[in-house]
């Protein structure tokens, strides 16, 4: 393995930025130059928990750390603009699997347009990922998870279950459906879809990372409302219906509860206005509480990391 310095130098020698950038790396800090107020999330990933090197590749990984990060920033209806990355890992971890993350992380800089600007490596027992996304809402207001109101629609965009269901394919030793795996090792985040949903009035919006229903109920108690999910609306993926058949599981499950989605979902004033590339799903009602066909959903509601 390389020294500290020499991994830097091979891992920022090849960088290329965006014109808000005004120094990257290379001092002790980057500088940005935003033209509005500015979004900044973060998020970690640890071996075993978030995920498995026998499941994914290191340049998997390097994306899936990148996305799920630059996921939030469009959550928040901003442009996501550059990242820092924080990588740390035993010491005798094959340096191959570090070039191979940092070009996953680079690959989905790339796809997502933003720019690596810093970050920090360390040593540690497992390898464990921090990452900092930051955004520029451009003179833009941010939609936030407590602005929705009763008789509104809630509308997603992006991909529901896929990763559920291949999760599930995955811890019982299988591969297929291919799509269903990639989509949980890397998700395929809806880029540009904060701004446009936020640009067409969106009244609040959040990343779907654990689980429908369980992130509609973080937005209906922030804005303390109660949301129905119409399930005639859910579109159930082919790859989904294959693993729910195989699994004996209810399809819905995965689509409403399954997490790790990355997709977004906002409420808008009527469907006159819901932005092309958003499906309905549902309404903001007076309940208090999310319901699936004015019913309680009975299955799990998604992901917690300490239940």
């Amino acid at each position: 393995m390389a020294g500290e310095f020499e991994l830097i130098e091979s891992i920022t020698s090849d960088l290329t930025v965006g014109d808000d950038v005004m120094l990257s790396v290379g001092d002790d800090a980057a500088v940005l130059r935003f033209s509005g107020d500015t979004v900044v999330t973060t998020d970690m990933l640890i071996e075993n928990v978030h995920f498995k090197r026998q499941w994914s590749s290191a340049s998997a990984v390097g994306r899936k750390a990148v996305a799920v990060n630059v996921s939030d920033v469009e959550a928040m209806g901003a442009r996501p603009s550059a990242v820092v990355v924080a990588l740390a890992f035993p010491k005798d971890l094959d340096q191959a699997w570090v070039a191979e993350f940092e070009d996953g992380v680079k690959e989905e800089c790339a796809t997502a347009g933003v720019s690596l600007v810093g970050g920090d490596l360390s040593s540690a027992s497992v390898i464990s990922i921090c990452v900092t996304a930051i955004g520029d809402l451009e003179g833009r207001p941010p939609v936030t998870r407590f602005g929705a109101k009763v008789g509104e629609v809630v509308a997603v965009t992006g991909r529901l279950g896929w990763s559920a269901a291949g999760l599930t394919v995955l811890q019982r030793g299988f591969g297929s459906p291919k799509d269903m795996v990639a989509e949980h090792l890397t998700p395929s985040v809806p880029y540009g879809q904060g701004i446009v949903a936020n640009d067409g009035g969106a009244t609040a919006m959040l990343d779907v990372s654990d689980g429908l229903l369980a992130d509609l109920g973080h937005l209906a108690e922030r804005s303390r409302v109660g949301i129905d999910v119409d399930p005639s609306s859910v579109e159930i993926p082919d790859g989904v219906a294959r693993v729910s058949a195989a699994t004996g599981r209810d399809p819905l499950g995965f689509v409403l509860a399954g997490g790790e989605d990355h997709a977004l979902v906002a409420t808008f004033r009527n469907e006159a206005v819901v932005p092309k590339g958003w499906r309905v799903i549902g309404r903001v009602t007076d309940s208090g509480s999310v319901t699936v066909d004015g019913e309680p959903w009975e299955g799990s509601a998604g992901w917690d990391h300490f239940a």
